[in-house]
């Protein structure tokens, strides 16, 4: 059995929303690159993500979303192809063009096909290098980077594809998983917890989330230490007790002390420490079976290290 699969697609690099957009291809460079420079690479079992599919995405969207995204980026090549603007705005910081429809296939079909391999026990685990990212997605509207929710719908598919009954989302991205939430509030067969810095984009999180929502936000300059101290006085007592079959991580690395898209000050060793408590978890409960879709991050030389610290972690390295 390979140990940890790794899965990408060379169409996540071609969706781009702007000149010196911090979302960007760039983010992708600097973990493949790191993963080659420390040898890293060559322990992963490397897969090319396929596509979605419709009825996948309307496991966690409406249809009337999943049809306006499609919609927004077939106008976006068109505008391009007679010489317009090459990027649709939708809001202020989120843009769709041409190749943004394949690419948000690819990120979705990369957990989806990282759950069917975890499952079936051909990969221990996995981690899905993708972008764009999903966690700020909701059941119908795009916002904050995010098209489609990657890990909101790899959750739902692992319940109903393959008939699991309990599955727990661990998110520590520095912003709250808006749309993880939404699409996840109430729904007794999925756990979700998650760390993230308050006040602060989207600005939710902090009031009334439904039972099955561990939502821990923390404030500005909050570090490593005492979020490792959060994570083992709330989450993992409440994630012994759901048992979960499966996990997925929203993998967000923007909570690097180096990030200047957050203020938190987690590093490196902090990022391992978290992926071995929720790999004790998953091998304790789980089969071992994780997959991790990589969310924020957005300076590169951390997010890179940050990435080979999570993976080294799942791949026993």
């Amino acid at each position: 059995m390979s140990k940890t699969g790794y899965f990408s697609h060379r169409d996540c690099w071609l969706h781009d929303m702007g000149p010196a957009h911090p979302e960007c291809a760039a983010r992708l460079d600097a973990i493949e690159d790191r993963l080659l420079i420390t040898g890293v690479g060559d322990a992963l079992e490397r897969r090319d993500a396929p596509k979605a599919t419709m009825s996948d995405l309307e496991l966690a969207h409406e249809r009337l979303h999943v049809a306006s995204i499609r919609g927004l980026c077939e106008m976006a090549a068109d505008n391009q192809a007679i010489g317009g603007p090459a990027t649709l705005m939708l809001d202020t910081d989120t843009a769709v063009n041409g190749a943004t429809w394949n690419a948000a296939l690819r990120a979705c079909g990369a957990a989806l096909a990282a759950t069917d391999a975890v499952i079936s026990g051909e990969m221990e685990n996995a981690f899905c290098a993708v972008r764009p990212p999903g966690h700020h997605a909701t059941r119908k509207q795009a916002m904050g980077f995010c098209f489609f929710n990657n890990v909101a719908v790899a959750a739902k598919y692992a319940l109903m594809r393959h008939q699991l009954k309990r599955v727990a989302i661990v998110d520590f991205d520095v912003h709250h998983g808006n749309g993880t939430e939404d699409i996840c509030a109430g729904d007794p067969h999925i756990l979700m917890v998650g760390i993230f810095q308050h006040p602060f984009y989207p600005h939710s999180g902090d009031k009334d989330p439904a039972v099955n929502m561990l939502n821990v936000p923390v404030p500005a300059y909050t570090k490593g230490m005492d979020i490792r101290e959060i994570v083992e006085t709330y989450w993992i007592p409440r994630l012994e007790e759901f048992k979960p079959e499966m996990i997925f991580i929203s993998a967000g690395f923007d909570a690097h002390r180096e990030d200047d898209m957050g203020q938190l000050g987690m590093v490196e060793a902090d990022y391992a420490w978290i992926t071995h408590r929720i790999k004790d978890i998953a091998r304790r409960f789980s089969k071992g079976r994780i997959v991790s879709c990589l969310e924020g991050g957005y300076v590169m030389t951390p997010l890179a290290a940050s990435v080979e610290a999570h993976i080294r972690v799942l791949a026993d390295l």
